[in-house]
């Protein structure tokens, strides 16, 4: 399904929704005398009816489309002005319009509904195979008011939109809150304290040692204890900027995700020759983000994707990316209102994650961000993890040792 079909038929949801616009139009049909009304979405390429009250049988029913050039209400559209025709027979135009001799009608009206913000949203219409005493201002007054209200009913729609992503967005705000802390008191009852254990061990050992005159084993508790000390402070300063992230200022722009990408390959230019890496990007769109973390996440995601190749083999990297709908994502509500995200999946051809650290890969501290060092990082997949959460969106990997790993980072194209 395309975007704009998508679109047009969450709108005419919408219109759906409001509670009078079925008896709405009987009113049109009954103080016209016309036999079919109903609400059309109209944009410059597409007609689609959203609610109709049909007593003639002219077979159109909510959600169908009819061609858009064989219809009056892009002349409407155009001009932005109603249009109303008493007996098409004996109209100096439209007698010999295509649209009346194309659907059968004789009277017509149509007047345009309008947003808040002055967007053409479609048109509430009449039709009747017979003539009706349509073009006078008491008529045409009477249809202006109903479009301004469906107007009306459109825009507190939107407010209620807004105030439900809002609370969306708070509720996952707090789930994210709940589970640093939870991720906080384990690294202070588990990860901190591992190595302060063996820190204190080999003190006690180092004493034992030094007292017995073992210079050997002294020197060699001795570098012991210094490896575990680098190792609790790197800890300790990745936790600490881990934290910092919270307090930074998330300036969003429109960011051309083709030429941030561009940039990362110029700045990785040596670790790419030297990997003899192979990438290949897909064209990728514009989305509102911050532009410094974004270039921190795909930074990252790229430099691990050449560290992580097999060896004595070129690095392999595919980005490619789809344009999706929140409703089809399969995962905890983000934005509401069914927002357009896009999906990036970063691939590389490289040695592949374990199944059991591909659980805690995005975990604060975890396990494969010390064991198997990736010396000099600027940030780990835990911050990459915070930085598309504040972005509103989500992360995750796949991975098949010995084959491949895709990271795909699902993000809103907007931010509300």
């Amino acid at each position: 399904m395309d975007s704009e079909l998508r679109s047009l038929r969450t709108d005419v949801e919408k219109v759906k929704q409001i509670p009078i616009i079925q008896n709405l139009l009987e009113v049109v049909c009954k103080t016209t005398g016309m036999g079919f009304a109903a609400v059309a979405r109209v944009t410059a390429e597409r007609w689609m009816a959203c609610c109709v009250h049909d007593e003639i049988a002219f077979g159109l029913k909510s959600g169908e489309e009819l061609p858009i050039q064989t219809t009056i209400c892009q002349e409407v559209r155009h001009d932005n002005q109603a249009i109303a025709i008493d007996h098409v027979s004996q109209h100096d135009y439209f007698c010999n319009h295509p649209t009346p001799k194309l659907y059968g009608f004789e009277s017509y009206i149509s007047v345009p509904i309008l947003l808040k913000n002055g967007e053409f949203f479609g048109t509430l219409f009449a039709i009747d195979p017979k003539p009706a005493l349509l073009n006078n201002p008491g008529t045409i007054g009477m249809f202006s008011l109903f479009a301004n209200l469906i107007s009306l009913h459109l825009q507190n729609m939107g407010l209620f939109d807004k105030d439900n992503n809002q609370i969306n967005n708070l509720h996952r705000q707090l789930k994210d809150a709940q589970e640093e802390n939870r991720r906080y008191q384990f690294i202070s009852n588990h990860n901190l304290q591992e190595p302060l254990r063996h820190l204190r061990m080999f003190t006690t050992m180092l004493i034992e040692a030094t007292e017995q005159n073992e210079n050997e084993k002294a020197k060699l508790l001795a570098l012991k204890i210094h490896t575990k000390a680098q190792r609790f402070t790197k800890m300790v300063s990745d936790l600490s900027r881990y934290s910092s992230f919270a307090n930074t200022q998330n300036n969003f722009e429109k960011v051309d995700l083709n030429q941030l990408i561009q940039e990362i390959l110029g700045q990785l230019q040596t670790e790419l020759k030297q990997k003899s890496t192979l990438i290949t990007l897909e064209n990728l769109p514009v989305i509102e983000a911050v532009r410094p973390q974004l270039s921190q996440l795909f930074t990252h995601l790229i430099r691990n994707a050449i560290r992580f190749a097999k060896p004595e083999q070129a690095a392999q990297i595919h980005i490619s990316v789809v344009q999706t709908f929140e409703s089809e994502l399969g995962i905890y509500e983000m934005m509401g209102n069914d927002s357009k995200f896009v999906e990036i999946c970063v691939n590389d051809k490289g040695v592949g994650i374990p199944q059991l650290q591909q659980e805690k890969i995005f975990d604060i501290l975890n396990p494969l961000s010390y064991d198997q060092v990736l010396e000099n990082r600027d940030i780990t997949l835990s911050d990459c993890r915070r930085i598309v959460r504040s972005h509103q969106g989500s992360i995750s990997v796949k991975s098949e040792p010995g084959i491949e790993t895709t990271f795909s980072i699902i993000l809103p194209l907007t931010q509300e």
